[in-house]
């Protein structure tokens, strides 16, 4: 590797690093009401309508979320069908574990390894690695994800997405209990 690169690629470690230190945390929203109980809100159907913003603010895409939900005991499936505005669909087949103190595991086809993830008051957040399908090609992108309920119907959530520590955009998305 030149010199050059290493540099390059130490400057962005860092900057990754740094903005992980400073980003808050779950815990910091303990107190906040009303509490989320994933396995209650994310039972039965639930549906979504959400952007996806390129790191400049450019609306690129819109879609919607019909989500069909179930728990038994500690173990979820979420099974979400987006709709796009060009016309296109995906499925993702969320299957969850709820563990004590507020953590969850994750896993679905399109995802890395094993999500991650924390209630706290109002909060949920999750990370997890997304392989984006772009132009015919797949990408490992990281995402970043703050749920926040704001009452017993809906959600708002904002995912902030990256590759090698560098901002993609963000998705935001409106989650409505029926």
């Amino acid at each position: 590797m030149t010199t050059r690169r290493r540099t390059l690629v130490a400057l962005l470690a860092g900057t990754a690093a740094l903005a992980g230190c400073a980003s808050p945390q779950v815990t910091q929203y303990a107190q906040e009401r009303p509490v989320l109980e994933l396995d209650r809100y994310f039972n039965g159907r639930v549906r979504a309508h959400g952007i996806f913003q390129k790191r400049g603010g450019e609306v690129v895409r819109r879609f919607t979320v019909l989500m069909d939900c179930r728990w038994e005991g500690n173990q979820g499936v979420l099974d979400e069908v987006f709709s796009y505005s060009d016309g296109t669909t995906q499925r993702r087949i969320w299957r969850l574990t709820k563990h004590e103190n507020g953590r969850y595991t994750g896993r679905a086809d399109d995802v890395v390894g094993e999500a991650q993830g924390q209630t706290s008051g109002n909060a949920f957040r999750w990370n997890y690695t997304l392989l984006l399908p772009v132009d015919g090609k797949e990408y490992e992108v990281q995402f970043d994800d703050w749920m926040f309920l704001i009452d017993d119907r809906v959600m708002l959530n904002r995912a902030r997405m990256s590759k090698f520590g560098v901002s993609l955009g963000e998705v935001l998305l409106s989650f409505t209990k029926e």
